[in-house]
């Protein structure tokens, strides 16, 4: 029995960093993600968005590797988000379980599938914490809004809030592959279906559909906040006029009384 381990351990990771630090026989590399072979039935994936995954290493090569990665890290994160699946190598048969995947050998493209799905299993779950926190602070303000009528974040506040939403939703976008499928499975039905029920496994596409979501319903918050403040500052501006028309038909009003 085997072990596919995901961490995620960084926002991003420097992949052509990652190829000159690890002198290992390479099988597929990008600009976004780094496929290695390190040594005899030992693989390792890594993802330009701060994931790392290991098939087939102990405890004690994982963390060798992960120190060696820590030095060209701008963070230097212990591990939190992680996942791991087992791997089970019987000859002839392919089958996916809830805690367990069957291959039917050693394929590189077999195993960097399953790397690949608990890979991006992991990014979910860190978006899930970012957008939820996302979510806390928009329900803060929806309710003082309820109960005072008005908000109480500036103008600056609120459009880096939106950037921050809006950077979110793009690393989400250019970072998961949840509904483009890979390469390898194009031509090869055995890969395509190990893919498939991979991403149902994990669940992957109703768990990034709920992140999407989620980030649209703050993003309709903030538009409307960004309306209040644009009405409230409108309204400023309106009687800012009206009191400088009042000065001048004033000061017009004793210019005449005096003479």
């Amino acid at each position: 029995m085997f072990e596919v381990v995901a961490y995620h351990i960084a926002t991003t990771i420097n992949i052509r960093q990652c190829r000159t630090l690890l002198p290992l026989e390479i099988l597929f590399s990008d600009s976004d993600e780094l496929y290695l072979k390190n040594g005899d039935k030992k693989f390792i994936y890594i993802f330009r968005y701060g994931l790392v995954s290991f098939f087939n290493h102990s405890q004690k090569e994982q963390g060798i590797i992960l120190k060696s990665l820590s030095s060209i890290l701008d963070e230097v994160n212990s591990p939190q988000l992680t996942e791991s699946i087992q791997v089970e190598i019987i000859e002839g048969r392919q089958q996916v379980a809830f805690d367990k995947v069957i291959l039917p050998n050693f394929d590189s493209e077999y195993i960097r599938l399953v790397m690949l799905n608990t890979s991006q299993s992991v990014a979910l779950d860190r978006y899930s914490e970012i957008t939820d926190q996302l979510l806390s602070e928009t329900n803060e303000h929806t309710a003082y809004l309820e109960k005072k009528g008005r908000l109480y974040i500036s103008g600056v506040k609120l459009k880096k809030f939106i950037g921050k939403v809006l950077n979110i939703k793009n690393q989400i976008s250019e970072n998961l592959y949840i509904f483009d499928e890979p390469d390898s499975t194009w031509e090869n039905e055995n890969l395509n279906r190990l893919n498939l029920e991979l991403k149902n496994t994990f669940d992957l596409k109703t768990r990034y559909r709920n992140i999407h979501e989620r980030i649209e319903i703050i993003k309709e918050n903030l538009d409307l906040f960004k309306d209040i403040l644009d009405h409230r500052e409108s309204s400023r501006l309106e009687w800012v006029i009206i009191i400088l028309i009042l000065v001048e038909v004033l000061d017009l009003f004793l210019f005449r009384l005096i003479r």
